[in-house]
């Protein structure tokens, strides 16, 4: 039984990717899901699952050095796909210390644990063993609105400390692959969305605003572009990178989704307004006069588009879901979990909308 450790795995993406890779392995595969727990650590994300005997959850910080030895040296980690992060680029010009410490620190930690684990004394590592960092598009900085794509050549250029954290990450693994020849692979993703997505983010804040009626703030002229991957689809590429991806290669992971700001808002709020019982009260709160433009963010960039050229062609792999039928899926979920959007959004995450949206 092949065993996976996951960092993060109580977030979004990761938790997304647990979901996906039971769906399809069962009980073939066993996962260690190791989380700090921070804000947006949710184990809600993981309740249908909290009790296979192939799960094992492991609250640990993967900045804590002793932490991550003990579980390598407990179990017999096969594969490590990497998740962990602080993610959101409000917090990262609010506080950057909290997300070089998690992202660079936390990264090497995982380097150096896993390298101690599978290296063998000759310097080369076991067979089979394999370590996936998942980074972002926002590495390549931002894009002219008339064209162009970032591939995997794009040089470098991150614009925030959120996306200057995560590319110090990047090259922490790229010099593990280049020194030891470490086994990895690097994904750079662009903005996920679905189902357990944390409501600070652009489209579960919209969806959660909007059904109580309250402003969508929107940042500078609502023009900035961003391509979108539905999560699922996301997954589904780390498990195939995972499997038939070159080792030492990054791979761009891209929705052929490309969707200004407001336009979002705006197919959201028609979602809503189709999907909304008539006899919904909430249906007559759902308005475009909620939408309330903000003064930009710093250092905002304008538009990101990834291609996936070298993912589709040596794996195979493609985006499935449209956007308008993922966001359909997107706002079901929503209104199935009612319970799982008021306890994200009470405590602690008042208190930041508040202030980062006053």
């Amino acid at each position: 039984m092949r065993t996976y450790l996951v960092t993060g795995g109580a977030g979004f993406i990761g938790s997304n990717y647990i979901h996906y890779m039971f769906r399809k392995y069962g009980g073939e595969i066993r996962i260690i899901n190791v989380d700090a727990l921070t804000y947006a650590g949710n184990l809600e994300n993981l309740k249908e699952i909290e009790k296979r005997d192939n799960y094992t959850f492991i609250r640990a910080d993967i900045t804590d050095k002793d932490a991550i030895t003990k579980i390598f040296a407990e179990n017999d980690i096969d594969r490590v796909v990497h998740f962990a992060a602080e993610s959101h680029v409000d917090r990262s010009i609010k506080d950057p210390e909290v997300f070089v410490r998690t992202n660079v620190l936390g990264t090497a930690v995982m380097l150096n644990c896993a390298k101690a684990a599978w290296e063998l004394p000759d310097g080369s590592f076991q067979e089979g063993r394999k370590f996936l960092h998942v980074s972002t598009d926002e590495v390549y900085g931002s894009l002219e609105e008339d064209g162009g794509f970032f591939y995997e050549t794009t040089p470098y250029a991150p614009h925030s400390p959120y996306s200057a954290s995560k590319a110090s990450s990047d090259m922490l693994v790229r010099s593990y692959m280049d020194t030891y020849r470490f086994p990895a692979n690097i994904t750079n993703c662009s903005n996920n969305y679905g189902p357990y997505q944390f409501p600070e983010k652009f489209i579960p804040l919209v969806i959660n605003n909007a059904l109580q009626g309250k402003s969508l703030p929107v940042y500078g002229d609502g023009k900035n572009v961003r391509d979108w991957l539905y999560v699922e689809d996301h997954a589904k590429a780390i498990d195939m990178v995972q499997e038939q991806g070159r080792l030492f290669e990054t791979y761009n992971i891209g929705g052929h989704n490309e969707k200004q700001n407001i336009e979002i808002i705006n197919i959201i709020l028609e979602t809503l307004q189709e999907q909304l019982a008539d006899d919904d009260p909430r249906k007559k709160l759902v308005s475009r006069d909620l939408i309330t433009y903000v003064e930009d963010r710093k250092g905002h960039d304008r538009r990101y588009a990834i291609a996936p050229d070298k993912i589709r062609a040596e794996i195979g792999w493609e985006p499935e879901t449209m956007f308008r039928d993922g966001i359909r899926r997107t706002i079901q979920w929503y209104f199935e979990h009612e319970d799982w959007m008021r306890n994200a959004t009470s405590g602690d995450y008042q208190k930041y909308y508040a202030e980062m949206y006053k």
